[in-house]
């Protein structure tokens, strides 16, 4: 995969790249022509997106380990990924999250702790954010970061068949695929399309936004 595309090799840090909408992220970002950088807490899993961007080299992307809940972690990484590719990523995503299949009243206080640091502490200098919780931050972050020429949107998925939802019994999918009116669950390609827009010159007039992916569940 070269440059071209809308994204021309740009460099896109993805977070939680690993599986999943991360995953899918990659794959999209990737496919517009950026040069991407596969950040994931299992190393593992983002060397094997990385080898599925780009499997002969001189490889285009690269992957890292992170723990987005710890900064001395990220920071770490940040500055790997701009010795990797000399230069800073123009372009970040952040789709770390994590699920326990407790439900909130069962949930272990260690557990609710791990799900609350790594979905809501991570990269801070994200430009998509991906999740419920991202609401809030990105748009503080947009008004803060605009007259920079820094952009921060935030994509809200709904229920999405991932390696997370897998966890969850059937008939609870069942359930949930019922409340929403296009009666399906979305894919993580779903949410990569959106991501890449908001990544991409074609939303250049777009932050502080925040644009679900729902198949219509709040209407």
């Amino acid at each position: 995969m070269g440059s071209a595309g809308r994204l021309g090799g740009v460099v896109a840090l993805v977070t939680g790249g690993g599986s999943g909408i991360g995953r899918a992220v990659c794959v999209r970002l990737a496919r517009d022509g950026a040069r991407v950088a596969v950040a994931d807490r299992d190393g593992g899993w983002a060397g094997e997106v990385r080898e599925g961007l780009s499997p002969t080299p001189p490889p285009l992307h690269a992957a890292f380990a992170v723990d987005v809940a710890s900064q001395d972690s990220v920071d770490a990484m940040v500055a790997r990924v701009q010795d990797h590719f000399g230069t800073p990523p123009s372009i970040c995503v952040t789709c770390a999250g994590v699920t326990r299949d407790e439900f909130l009243l069962r949930l272990p206080h260690n557990h609710f702790d791990e799900v609350l640091s790594v979905n809501l502490k991570a990269v801070a200098r994200a430009m998509v954010a991906v999740g419920a919780a991202a609401r809030g931050p990105s748009s503080t972050w947009a008004a803060l970061w605009a007259r920079f020429g820094i952009r921060c949107n935030a994509v809200l998925p709904g229920f999405i068949r991932t390696p997370m939802t897998a966890r969850v019994p059937s008939k609870v999918i069942g359930k949930f695929a019922a409340l929403v009116p296009m009666g399906r669950l979305g894919q993580p390609e779903e949410v990569a399309d959106v991501c890449a827009f908001l990544a991409s010159e074609d939303s250049a007039y777009i932050t502080g936004a925040s644009v679900e992916v729902t198949g219509g569940l709040f209407m």
